[in-house]
């Protein structure tokens, strides 16, 4: 008989190490959710919660004793109560635009939960449509329900974006019709849960706010900090996300390391490319990771010093909160923000870092850190304190699991 599987989550454009995927996942199986995942990328880099993190459970015993097999009819691996379909279809594997379009489309119809939960907008509609029809001819207790997460609001997102100006905005128009039809889809799914307050839609059926908030579960602490001073990033890297601030940044500041970890965006690569040609020296202080697994991504805040977050005033970026702000914190590493009004408000109140704009504000700040630790160690300390003082995150991750379980 084939395992029954509460949740199947449906991700056909961000990759299998996406950190929201993972703190999302691991919440419902923390909850005891047998879950099954669809997404891109190398299986080895899926969410897995260690024996500890699961052993609140009521079913931890069974959930810890999980099994690597492969199914006849589609290849999966099961990890614990966590089922991995990999893209092993040629056209569906890819990063480009039509397999991302294709697993949008193909996702829903392979998924075998009673509660199917879309991350990825462009898989709503066809999610949606898949389970709306097939329940025509379900009895009620056989039918499944549709749940859908935004990470942001998509449309401020598109402004962001070049390629959404190119070809006389045809492309732009494209995306923002399909955007707007994922927000309708949303406003229709049994559960719609968002990342931030500011995050729509802001009307739906049920709708839940869940923050980034640390999962403790993926970072690493930082801990006594290294002899070398050095800064971190982690996240995508794009100058929206001030990649090329940071690399001025370095450029300023002779006495300081840096280890950047995330993908760079194909538009800022060649750029990226020129910099380091032309930069030796700071480019032999710089790491480029690449992307990473979020547990794999957080080693490097060990005996780091301080974390940075310097995303531009976008439409996008202005009322936002970025994840890192509240990571940081929670290993104990001072944070250089820009001054988005949000992230102001945060580090202000919690007494956790500074707040710099432009390359040679934030260079000043190094410096001025590196020339007393002291100060520094007390920033470090007044954030993690903060962080586990006012940031729940068991409870914001168990209201979500809860409002999925709630829908089988």
């Amino acid at each position: 008989m084939s395992q029954k599987i509460d949740v199947s989550i449906i991700s056909s454009g961000a990759n299998i190490a996406d950190a929201r995927l993972h703190r999302l996942t691991n919440a419902l199986l923390r909850h005891g959710l047998v879950v099954e995942l669809f997404a891109p990328g190398n299986p080895a880099d899926a969410p897995a919660l260690t024996p500890e993190a699961l052993s609140a459970t009521a079913d931890a015993q069974a959930l810890t004793t999980g099994t690597h097999s492969l199914t006849a009819d589609a290849p999966s691996l099961h990890t614990s109560s966590l089922i991995i379909r990999p893209c092993t279809n040629p056209l569906t594997r890819g990063t480009g635009m039509l397999p991302r379009y294709l697993r949008s489309r193909t996702f829903g119809i392979r998924a075998r939960g009673k509660v199917l939960y879309a991350l990825s907008p462009e898989s709503f509609l066809p999610t949606l449509s898949w389970i709306s029809f097939t329940n025509i001819v379900k009895s009620k207790s056989a039918q499944r329900v549709v749940a859908v997460d935004l990470y942001e609001d998509y449309l401020r997102v598109l402004k962001d974006r070049g390629w959404a100006k190119k070809y006389f905005g045809i492309l732009g128009a494209i995306a923002k019709s399909d955007t707007k039809a994922a927000l309708w889809a949303a406003q229709r799914a049994a559960l719609t849960t968002v990342a931030d307050t500011q995050v729509p839609p802001f009307h739906a059926k049920q709708r839940l706010v869940v923050r980034n908030l640390p999962d403790h579960s993926m970072l690493t602490q930082s801990g006594v900090r290294d002899a070398q001073p050095r800064a971190i990033y982690i996240g995508d890297l794009r100058t929206s996300r001030g990649l090329r601030t940071m690399l001025d940044a370095a450029k300023l500041s002779p006495d300081w390391c840096f280890d950047f970890v995330g993908a760079i965006a194909p538009a800022d690569q060649g750029y990226v490319q020129s910099w380091l040609v032309e930069n030796p020296e700071p480019a032999s202080r710089i790491v480029f990771h690449g992307k990473l697994a979020p547990r794999d991504a957080w080693q490097v805040a060990r005996g780091a010093w301080v974390g940075l977050s310097l995303l531009e005033p976008t439409p996008a970026f202005i009322e936002a909160v970025p994840s890192k702000l509240y990571e940081y914190m929670a290993v104990g590493l001072a944070t250089i923000s820009s001054p988005l009004p949000r992230c102001v408000e945060l580090i202000e109140k919690s007494g956790s870092g500074a707040i710099a704009a432009g390359p040679e504000a934030v260079s000043a700040q190094l410096r001025a850190w590196q020339s007393n630790p002291r100060d520094l160690d007390q920033i470090r300390a007044n954030a993690h304190a903060w962080a586990a003082a006012n940031l729940d995150s068991n409870a914001e991750y168990d209201r979500l699991a809860q409002a999925i379980a709630h829908l089988r």
